[in-house]
Order: structure tokens, then C-alpha cells, then sequence
């Protein structure tokens, strides 16, 4: 074999090795914005081209379309039959012109847009397994004039790996949008239970996810942490499910406001109505009473007497009434001075059949003595349960491999570090970094949201003074805490902040 023959063998097999590592490289992407250029940029260089485009088929449009053409900013569309690529995207035929203006399909106009010009064309179809077209390769200016049968042949080949890798991606994209749709749709479903704390899963993943990619310029212990594309999107999914399990939860429960269910105050209201009109009634008979004792002429003074009486027994009642409705309202800080509610509970009234009847009952004085929140010990352990039901509902999707532990971070962002979290009560290490993440921006969120009924918005300071004190008490990553606050993640995540 002479020297030029095997020049010419040496070139065709580097450009048939090419194409078998562009074939690994267009395998292994999952995007088309990656894989697109990667295509372009592989067949300008097997074929030895100026520059290339790639249109893919929209059957339901009869038009082809490109996101990415080298000279091109923006997409372009081409109805099928039209132009040298919808003619190829139409009949499947191979285009190979030595000069672009000699054939009238060519479209001029696009070199002018672009300050180009057009010589050597090879134009040829992508088809998928199947045979069918799925799209088309266009190469442009042939370095060498003009491009041969052999570059017929590789970039022919080079079309079918394309195909396929470019339908992979597209499925892979479609499976991605049906995922991020199922997402969505199950975070719509947990808030149209407990429509008060719609835009909490998503406040709590836009928080979490900022303060993952903080970490990566922290020089702290977290430090050497660094997730990629499918570990933030596994944080983000966790964290917009983290919730889902409250579906399970009672709804009196998971939207009470006060300590007292509404039917229940309006009981205790109306009973404290009665207390004064028992008063009333009992101040009309002393008033009898004392008027046959005393006789008429003493009208004035026993008025007077028992006006005074009166006023200070209603004056107690509705001092009483005030204490219980400013009990019943719930507080993020534990507090305490409800000792006053037992001496209220003695008070005592006599029905209509004088029957006494006291103002409140144990069950009452309990649940108002709550010192934080306004949910009871049962109710509580009943909302807890939503974690459990979380973890169960998720374990049950077939989660892909980059997204396995999804699952087990939405169970851990109740755990806290000292192991007294629920629902296991977990110690610290087994705690999960992202999980601790989230622990963070949920308790962040639940103190500054001002979309719920049953307490103010704390401002932003407070909010962090509180988290500050629990990251010191153990409970809270202390370290992830500081980076929350000096990388000013509330106010990169929610912009409003």
C-alpha cells in the first residue's frame, strides 16, 4: 500500500474511531441541551466541515426544528418540503451539492441573515431502529471543497447513533417533565388540605436547595460536601414532598388555629352568657329580698348596693372570659402563667333548673394550659404522624438510582441532633446531612410564613435568633445554621426576604 493509500486508511480510521467515542459520549448524555452541541460539534469534525446543523422532526407541526445550528441564534423551524433539510427530512433522500446556490431548494436568504456563505452542502436523514426518519444532519463548506461519498457514509452513520441518543434524551426529558409533574401535583394535593400553608413545600425546597449549594463555599466542617445536578434535584423533590403524609392526618387537626376547636369556645362562651345572667337573675332576687327585710324606703340604697355587687361580679366573669380567649391563643415560645385558669374553673353558676354548673371543665383547663402551639398531647403525636405517613407513601415510588434516598431525607427533617426529633428519635449521625438541611429551612419558613391563622409572622431576626438557639442547644446543625445566616440563604431563595 503506498503512502497516500494509507494516509487515507490512517484518516478513515481515526474518523471511525471518532464516531465510535462520540457514540460512547452521546450514550451517557441525558439532555439535549448537552447532547445537541456534542452532535454538531462531532460531525463538523468526522466530516471535516465549516459548520453543521441538526434538525429533528415534530410530527405533530410537519416541520422541522432546530435549538441548535452553528451560525444560529435563536430556533428555527422549516416546514417539511421546504429547503434542502425539509426536502431531506420529507423524502429521506441524501443532498450532496459541490455549490448550495446551484440548486433552487436552497434557501439565500438565511446567508444573508447570517453574513455567510453557503458552498458545499451534505445533507442527509437521521433515521431511529425502526427506519423512520426522526431527523436531519446538514454539514456545511467542506474543507476540501467538497465532501465525498465516504463522508456520505460516516456522517450517515454518525445520524443513526444520533437518532437514537436523541430520542433516549427526548424520552428521558418527557419521563423528567411527567416526574416534576407527579411532584407538583401531590404538593397541589397536600396543600389543598391545609389551604394556610399553601407555598410551604416550596418555600422549604427553594431554602434548602440554596443552602446545599452554600455549603460548597463553606470552610467549615461541611466544607468538602458537593453535590451534583441529581443529588440537588433529590434534595429538592424530598423536600417538596416532605409533607405529603399529612394527607392522612384528621383535618379538624391539621388546620386548627386555637387551642379550642371552634365548637368548643362557642360552648364556653355561651356558658359563661349564662353565668351572667345567673348573676343578674340572683341580683333581682337578693334586691326582692332585701326590700321586704328592709322595707321600700330602703329602695335606693339596696339599688345602689346591689348595682355595685353586680357590676363587680360581671366585672369578674368578663375579666375571666378575657383570661381564657387570650389563653386559647396559641404562642411559638413556650410560656407559662396559667395558674389563673383552676381558680376560673371554681367559679360556679346555677342553670335553669338551679342546677351549679361550673365555668370550665379539667378538660378545658388542660388543653388551655398548653404551653406552646395549640395542639394537645394526642393531636400532636397525630400530626407527627404525618413523617411515617410520608416515608411509607414515598417508599412505595420506584425511585430511580440517583434519587433512591429521597425517601429517607423527607423521613429525617423532624430528627434533631440531641435524638430527641421524632418520629425515631434518631441520634445526630444517622441524621442525614440534607435532612438536617431541611430542619433548618422548615422551621425557618414555619416561623416567618405569614399565611397562617393561628399565629403572626415572626420577623426575619427573631426567626433566626430562635434557630440560633436551638443549633446552640444541640438540636440544630450548628454550623449549617451559621452558613444559612452568613451566606443570607432566606434571602437568595425567596427573594423577599
Amino acid at each position: 500500500m503506498n503512502q497516500p493509500d494509507l494516509e487515507q486508511a490512517r484518516r478513515r480510521a481515526d474518523k471511525l474511531s471518532a464516531i465510535l467515542e462520540v457514540a460512547k459520549a452521546m450514550a451517557a448524555a441525558h439532555s439535549l441541551d448537552a447532547l445537541l452541541p456534542l452532535i454538531l460539534r462531532e460531525a463538523a469534525r468526522v466530516v471535516e466541515a465549516d459548520r453543521c446543523s441538526l434538525f429533528i422532526v415534530d410530527r405533530q407541526r410537519n416541520e422541522l426544528w432546530s435549538r441548535v445550528a452553528q451560525g444560529a441564534k435563536q430556533e428555527i423551524r422549516v416546514p417539511l418540503g421546504q429547503g434542502l433539510a425539509g426536502s431531506v427530512g420529507q423524502t429521506g433522500e441524501v443532498v450532496n451539492l459541490r455549490d448550495a446556490y446551484d440548486d433552487p431548494r436552497f434557501q439565500r436568504d438565511w446567508d444573508a441573515k447570517t453574513n455567510y456563505r453557503t458552498r458545499s452542502v451534505l445533507c442527509v436523514p437521521m433515521r431511529d431502529t425502526r427506519g423512520d426518519i426522526t431527523g436531519v444532519i446538514q454539514a456545511l463548506n467542506a474543507e476540501s471543497g467538497d465532501f465525498d461519498d465516504e463522508d456520505v457514509e460516516l456522517l450517515m452513520a454518525l445520524g443513526g447513533q444520533a437518532a437514537q441518543a436523541i430520542e433516549n434524551a427526548m424520552l428521558h426529558e418527557e419521563i423528567n417533565r411527567l416526574f416534576e409533574g407527579f411532584v407538583q401535583a401531590s404538593v397541589m394535593a397536600i396543600e389543598s388540605r391545609d389551604p394556610t400553608t399553601a407555598g410551604h413545600s416550596s418555600r422549604v425546597a427553594a431554602l434548602t436547595v440554596s443552602l446545599a449549594q452554600a455549603t460548597e463555599q463553606s470552610s467549615g466542617e461541611h466544607r468538602d460536601l458537593r453535590f451534583s445536578t441529581e443529588q440537588i434535584q433529590e434534595i429538592r423533590y424530598a423536600s417538596l414532598l416532605h409533607d405529603f403524609g399529612k394527607i392522612g392526618v384528621r383535618e379538624p387537626v391539621l388546620v386548627k388555629a386555637e387551642k379550642l376547636y371552634p365548637h368548643e369556645l362557642e360552648v364556653l362562651k355561651q356558658r359563661f352568657e349564662l353565668a351572667r345572667k345567673d348573676r343578674q337573675l340572683a341580683s333581682w332576687a337578693r334586691r326582692l329580698d332585701a326590700v321586704r327585710l328592709r322595707g321600700e324606703r330602703e329602695f335606693d340604697s339596696i339599688e345602689q348596693e346591689e348595682n355595685e355587687r353586680l357590676a363587680r361580679e360581671l366585672a369578674e366573669l368578663d375579666g375571666a372570659l378575657e383570661f381564657v380567649l387570650q389563653s386559647n391563643r396559641p404562642t411559638v415560645l413556650a410560656q407559662g402563667g396559667f395558674e389563673r385558669l383552676t381558680g376560673i374553673s371554681e367559679l360556679a353558676f346555677n342553670d335553669s333548673r338551679d342546677r351549679p354548673q361550673m365555668l370550665l371543665s379539667p378538660a378545658e383547663v388542660q388543653v388551655l394550659s398548653i404551653p406552646r402551639g395549640s395542639l394537645s398531647a394526642t393531636e400532636r403525636k397525630e400530626i407527627e404522624s404525618h413523617v411515617t405517613h410520608t416515608f411509607r407513601f414515598l417508599s412505595q415510588i420506584p425511585w430511580t438510582r440517583t434519587l433512591r434516598r429521597v425517601p429517607e431525607i423527607a423521613y429525617a427533617h423532624h430528627e434533631k441532633l440531641d435524638g430527641k426529633g421524632y418520629p425515631r428519635a434518631v441520634p445526630g449521625p444517622q441524621i442525614p446531612v440534607q435532612a438536617r438541611m431541611m430542619a433548618i429551612s422548615d422551621i425557618y419558613d414555619a416561623l416567618t410564613a405569614s399565611d397562617r391563622p393561628y399565629k403572626k409572622a415572626v420577623p426575619h431576626e427573631l426567626a433566626l435568633d430562635i434557630l440560633k438557639k436551638e443549633s446552640e442547644g444541640g438540636q440544630l446543625d450548628r454550623e449549617l445554621f451559621r452558613i444559612f445566616v452568613e451566606a443570607e440563604v432566606p434571602k437568595r431563595a425567596l427573594k423577599t426576604r
